[in-house]
């Protein structure tokens, strides 16, 4: 981080808060981490007094806790590997390793992974963890840049509720017995109900609830899919507000795919993602200079080991990046299937990823700053060129608008979403079991009878599909529902009619590519190559002797040389014998 680059966020207009991560072992150093970020907390003393200068406030956010608060590598320890070379030997002796199978989080506790429980409560631990916050308020009680505190980032969710809740109280009371101002956040340990978190610390000051809002882990789908799932989340924002209290998105992206590079860990991934092809870019030369190890990247290398359960890395010199959205084909911009089957680099001229992130962005900006208190985008740069990950590469782009929020761009961008312009229909191609799975996955949820279903087939199985779904999907979609029942369902435009402005009231900005259907062009091949052939023949009569002379005495040929249009059209065979060619004077 720059001094230039605060100055950017400040200047773009829009932004008036950073949230800064920070490890707990710069404030209690232990273990591997003793010596290894000396000079760590300097860089943050200047990071401060950057921020103030420019009128930003930062927000510290204790992002690793010892022992790691949920697995992952960014809570500074990945928790939960282990190396399986020794079962990989055929057929090339790979080096290989497991983490996201038998992930765990042992700061809380001893997790048990086969039970999914922990066993008991590490006070050493939780300990550890709120003197590092009484340091860290001892060290910036009294900057004017600080907005406050989170002083866990992410614990998982199967964090025992009833321990994370007295962690917050006492660092609550540590913190506003030496910074009484300061703001204090808690993340919902991907629990965002009403049932975990109302009437938690009810008239408390300066307490908030952060959630994280990412769309990069959900399955394929149609822009209208993410544009829905994007305004969507304003309804279980507003309900959180009011069973709880202020809430903060703390941190969101323009992603719609897990192709960036390391998103899920180093040369790993979940089982099974990405769920799409990813785009590939030549890889950056790193940041901290080529004289790293392995660095820079060799251009004539296929991907690296140690391989973990997913794909994830440089392979020739290229890198992983978020793939492109295509345009549509005419009259299906908003339910169209291109992206099924585009690849993951655009074709020239049908790249239309700058208009769906673009409503993307002001969808997400309306749902989150209409309703909450507030957002940070993750993350402000990317050593990639990865836009959907940058904040500044967005705002390069145009995704991201600058200045003042209340533009009518973003406070009318969910308008159709929010009168419920859309319906969740059955999906017509897909198979029938399909369809009757999603209905009966959708009833069974609401504990409803789903016997009847298994009667339904063809088209009455597809109606009841519309109904079923649409009505789940209405019900649910504010708690993070999508229209898709495994394949099984489809979002789909309402049957009304469309004023003039339908499309400027909105600031819906989708780009349709006009395309000749599949049978015109078969038809128009067809027709071409046989007024070539008639041509190409007509010549050839016309011109050539030998080809005339051969096709009069063709015995197949015969009963139409012999015919009174065919002798009218070219004649009778002239004597040509002694011509070697013709005179064109």
């Amino acid at each position: 981080v720059t001094e230039d680059i605060i100055k950017q966020l400040a200047d773009s207009g829009a932004v008036n808060s950073l949230r800064v991560p920070v490890g707990d072992f710069m404030f209690e150093p232990y273990g591997p981490y003793i010596g290894c970020t000396d000079g760590a907390l300097d860089y943050v003393d200047t990071l401060l007094d950057w921020a103030h200068a420019y009128g930003l406030s930062v927000l510290l956010d204790v992002h690793t806790q010892k022992g790691s608060q949920n697995g992952f590598d960014n809570s500074g320890q990945t928790q939960g590997f282990q190396w399986t070379s020794r079962i990989s030997n055929y057929p090339r002796g790979l080096t290989t390793f497991q983490h996201w199978p038998i992930r765990a989080a042992h700061w809380i506790g001893d997790f048990d992974s086969e039970a999914v429980n922990y066993t008991n409560i590490n006070h050493d631990n939780i300990a550890h963890s709120l003197r590092a916050i009484e340091n860290l308020v001892d060290m910036y009680a009294g900057h004017p840049a600080v907005l406050g505190v989170e002083p866990v980032n992410e614990p998982w969710e199967l964090t025992p509720i009833k321990a994370l809740k007295n962690f917050y109280w006492d660092a609550y009371l540590i913190v506003k017995r030496k910074a009484p101002y300061w703001k204090f956040i808690m993340h919902d340990s991907f629990r965002f109900t009403p049932e975990t978190w109302g009437g938690f610390m009810k008239g408390c000051p300066d307490r908030a609830l952060d959630t994280h809002i990412y769309q990069a882990w959900m399955d394929p789908s149609s822009r209208l899919t993410f544009y829905n799932n994007a305004c969507a989340q304003k309804q279980q924002i507003a309900l959180m507000e009011r069973e709880f209290g202020p809430v903060v998105v703390g941190e969101w992206s323009l992603a719609t795919d897990n192709c960036a590079m390391w998103l899920n860990g180093f040369n790993d991934n979940l089982p099974g993602f990405p769920r799409s092809p990813c785009k590939y870019i030549p890889c950056s030369l790193p940041y901290m200079g080529t004289d790293q190890p392995g660095t820079p990247v060799d251009p004539g290398a296929a991907l690296q080991g140690p391989y973990g359960t997913g794909i994830s890395g440089p392979s020739f010199g290229l890198c992983p990046v978020d793939r492109d959205w295509m345009t549509e084909r005419y009259n299906s911009a908003e339910t169209g299937s291109s992206w099924m089957s585009s690849p993951p680099e655009s074709p020239r001229g049908r790249d239309g990823t700058d208009e769906v992130m673009s409503l993307l962005a002001l969808k997400k900006i309306s749902a989150f700053s209409g309703i909450g208190h507030g957002f940070y985008f993750w993350n402000f740069r990317t050593d990639l060129y990865n836009p959907q990950w940058s904040y500044l590469l967005a705002l390069e782009r145009g995704w991201i608008p600058k200045g003042d929020l209340n533009d009518e761009r973003i406070i009318n961008s969910c308008h159709r979403e929010d009168v419920g312009a859309f319906v969740c229909e059955a999906n017509r191609e897909a198979p029938e079991e399909a369809v009757r799975n999603g209905i009966s996955y959708a009833l069974g949820e609401e504990e409803k009878d789903s016997e009847y279903v298994d009667k339904l087939v063809g088209e009455s199985l597809y109606l009841e599909g519309d109904t079923v779904f649409d009505e789940f999907w209405k019900s649910h979609r504010g708690t993070g529902a999508t229209c898709d029942f495994g394949g099984a369902a489809i979002l789909g435009e309402e049957n009304v009619t469309h004023t003039n402005d339908y499309y400027t009231d909105d600031y819906y900005n989708a780009v349709e590519v006009k395309e000749f259907a599949t049978w015109k062009i078969v038809l128009l091949v067809v027709i071409g190559a046989l007024v070539g052939s008639l041509t190409g023949f007509t010549l050839a009569m016309k011109l050539s002797p030998r080809f005339s002379r051969r096709v009069r005495s063709s015995t197949i040929l015969r009963p139409v040389t012999r015919s009174t249009v065919f002798r009218q059209s070219f004649g009778n065979l002239p004597d040509l014998q002694g011509y070697a060619g013709l005179s064109m004077d």
